[in-house]
């Protein structure tokens, strides 16, 4: 009985992926190709804003000269979870939503809009500083997986790719 190896599987399914039209969204040509160091990002607001803008900005790249630009309006909540029988908060969710427009400069038009959202969670168990800390580092973890989730959506509509429009 014949088992491909490792290696045999792989070529063949990299094979079968370039035989259907795939094509990285980072490669040559790809829809990262037009937002790569081409968006100028609305300045943040406060210390959630500032680590939104920072990996957009990471991912993206900073901007040269600007194409385009991104507004956001970010909100982020928080929500009790674990709760003792002395009525002691030990677990909260944090709650992350954005809403973004990606705006062609050169022309006023809007090349992308949408919403993410997503949410993360810590525990306040400990001290006081553990507590804190713990909120901060998922405030910041939330603040990179919607920033990602923008990236995602824009490239995955189109949103920048010349003559491409998304939504």
């Amino acid at each position: 009985m014949w088992l491909p190896d490792r290696r045999g599987v792989i070529l063949l399914a990299a094979a079968a992926v370039a035989a259907c039209g795939f094509q990285p969204v980072d490669g040559p040509g790809g829809g990262a190709r037009g937002l790569s160091g081409q968006v100028s990002v609305n300045a943040p607001e406060d210390r959630d804003g500032f680590n939104l803008v920072r990996r957009l900005e990471k991912r993206l790249g900073r901007p040269r000269t600007a194409r385009y630009a991104l507004g956001y309006r970010l909100s982020i909540s928080e929500e009790e979870q674990g709760i003792t029988p002395a009525q002691e908060i030990t677990r909260y969710n944090v709650l992350g939503r954005v809403d973004y427009t990606l705006t062609d400069l050169g022309t006023d038009a809007l090349a992308g809009s949408g919403t993410v959202s997503s949410f993360t969670s810590y525990a306040a168990t400990g001290t006081t500083l553990g507590t804190l800390t713990a909120q901060r580092d998922a405030r910041e973890r939330l603040a990179v997986i919607l920033a990602d989730r923008i990236i995602a959506r824009l490239l995955a509509t189109g949103g920048g790719r010349d003559g491409d429009g998304g939504t």
